[in-house]
């Protein structure tokens, strides 16, 4: 899922940027509409925030938050040349110059318009700072003109910006399969045995590789926060329920990333009704589980790339996720240390080693969608 600014400005046209901020949203984006004054002379801001299905009282500077991608649709002549001299007098403007990402814009304007030597300069500095141009179209305008000028249909700035967004990445067209949260193993009716992993790791993972283009599957472990859109979830409660999915789901993966914490044990016979608590001790018998990573590497076709995460304690821990790498068969192995407060299980951030045949990167302390970029920035590099 990627964040789009959806910049809309004052032409007829705008009725239009409505279904592309609707196939946005069908496709799991999350949309940030900038309407300008001019444009809601056509439509109201009101209307694309219902599109988007934005929450009222966010942070009134959101637009100059962190966003992967910039589409102005309609462009008028007077935004193209806003943006082509960094003019910044509305909240579309002030976007743009604080956006460090690809721009991708669709002008619309009156024939004579766009052939002036002004508009053509304008597109030419655009194009010149790397802004991706779509459109016009040759067609009839508003005022009854024929010629260039028409903003391109919704279905083909949507494609245009799904090539901005994905065309540079190995993973678009990659089918991933990725594991998050932790099991929890059945104690009695009521009771079991878990750990804390949130979720938030893997969401994170999952969400970075949908909007890098691949096609994801998630195998959702008692997760604590929400799913991502646009990536399929399938829930796995128990070690066995995640064993069962993982491994018949892994010989169509293109990658496998286990970011779930898989229990080691579960107990060797859980009670079908609620076990009454009295003055006795209750002992339990915990018994392994299958090694899920591990049957994973045994049984990995030809290219798969498979990846691994190591939560452990203590100053060999590092040393531990090195030898699982081996053991288990996989590309890369994500080491971190759960024994800190600050990182790891349950909280905003992480700071993870990253760990490769040929050798140990570290990643320092960070949120941990900047930490899933990292990991599926070596992925990549990894994939070739």
């Amino acid at each position: 899922m990627a964040r789009v600014l959806l910049g809309v400005t004052g032409g007829i046209a705008a009725y239009k940027s409505c279904e592309l901020c609707r196939l946005f949203v069908k496709d799991g984006h999350d949309v940030v509409p900038l309407v300008t004054p001019g444009a809601e002379r056509f439509v109201t801001a009101e209307t694309f925030r219902a599109l988007a299905r934005r929450p009222p009282g966010e942070d009134v500077y959101l637009h100059l938050t962190r966003a992967d991608l910039l589409v102005v649709a309609p462009c008028t002549a007077n935004t193209l040349a806003k943006l082509a001299h960094g003019l910044a007098d509305n909240v579309l403007t002030e976007a743009a110059l604080a956006h460090r990402g690809p721009v991708l814009v669709a002008p619309a304007m009156n024939p004579r318009m766009w052939a002036h030597p002004a508009t053509r300069a304008n597109v030419e500095a655009l194009l010149a700072r790397g802004v991706a141009l779509v459109g016009p179209d040759e067609g009839e305008t508003a005022e009854g003109e024929l010629g260039v000028g028409r903003m391109a249909e919704p279905e083909e700035i949507f494609r245009a910006a799904l090539e901005l967004l994905h065309g540079r990445s190995v993973l678009r067209g990659k089918t991933v399969l990725i594991s998050a949260g932790g099991t929890r193993e059945p104690l009695d009716a009521v009771r079991y045995v878990g750990n804390r992993s949130s979720g938030r790791m893997g969401v994170a993972l999952a969400v970075e590789a949908r909007r890098r283009g691949a096609d994801v599957t998630l195998l959702a472990a008692n997760l604590a926060v929400r799913p991502p859109e646009g990536v399929e979830v399938v829930e796995t409660p128990t070690a066995a329920d995640l064993e069962r999915e993982a491994l018949a789901r892994a010989a169509e993966a293109d990658i496998v990333v286990m970011a779930a914490a898989v229990a080691d044990y579960r107990p060797a016979e859980a009670h079908v009704t609620k076990r009454p608590k009295d003055s006795a001790a209750w002992t339990l018998e915990l018994e392994p589980t299958t090694d899920v990573l591990a049957a994973l590497g045994s049984n990995r076709r030809d290219g798969q790339l498979l990846v691994g995460f190591a939560a452990e304690t203590g100053e060999d821990g590092i040393e531990r996720a090195r030898a699982k790498l081996e053991r288990k068969g996989a590309d890369l192995f994500v080491f971190n240390d759960v024994s800190r407060p600050d990182i790891g299980f349950d909280t905003p951030d992480n700071a993870v080693t990253l760990v490769t045949a040929s050798g140990d990167r570290p990643l320092a302390k960070a949120p941990k969608d900047e930490i899933a970029i990292a990991i599926l920035d070596e992925v990549e590099r990894l994939v070739g």
